[in-house]
């Protein structure tokens, strides 16, 4: 299914973790932003980060962003470090039921998108998931499946 392009020209994507949606069970999803260096933010622009096997993390009542990439900056004169832990923003509202979502069972906060908002700031979308088990993929798999064979269907009138 193709999305609808945000006619805005500061959005643009940085970085898609495609495969949570099939590893997890999204129930919920936050926006919220991150603490980056000035070679971090040059490197976004160039669209150089990787986020698919990050996740974030609730420690000393601070949300953290775990194990994403984002390449060095050859024009930088100080550089940073490629993995580093970043510091994610949300208000103390937020940052307790996350914290409160993460105590359940199975609960784990997934990176799901890293982008440029409207105003030029990067945001970085995470839901909160819970990991499925290998027949719960099959299960949306088949699904996913039998949407699309449909609209073969359909579209054919066969």
């Amino acid at each position: 299914m193709a999305q609808k392009k945000n006619s805005d020209p500061n959005y643009k994507v940085i970085a898609e973790n495609r495969r949570a949606r099939y590893d997890y069970a999204i129930e919920d999803d936050i926006e919220c932003g991150i603490v980056l260096s000035g070679s971090e933010v040059k490197s976004l622009r160039e669209n150089s980060a990787n986020v698919a096997e990050s996740y974030a993390a609730v420690e000393d009542g601070e949300l953290w962003l775990v194990n994403s990439y984002i390449a060095p900056y050859e024009r930088a004169m100080f550089g940073h470090t490629e993995r580093r832990r970043r510091k994610l923003l949300v208000s103390r509202k937020e940052l307790s039921n996350l914290w409160t979502a993460t105590q359940r069972k199975g609960m784990t906060l997934v990176p799901l998108v890293m982008y440029f908002n409207h105003k030029g700031f990067v945001k970085m979308k995470l839901g909160i998931a819970k990991g499925k088990k290998n027949h719960d993929k099959r299960a949306t798999e088949a699904k996913r499946d039998w949407g699309r064979q449909k609209q073969r269907l359909l579209r054919h009138g066969g």
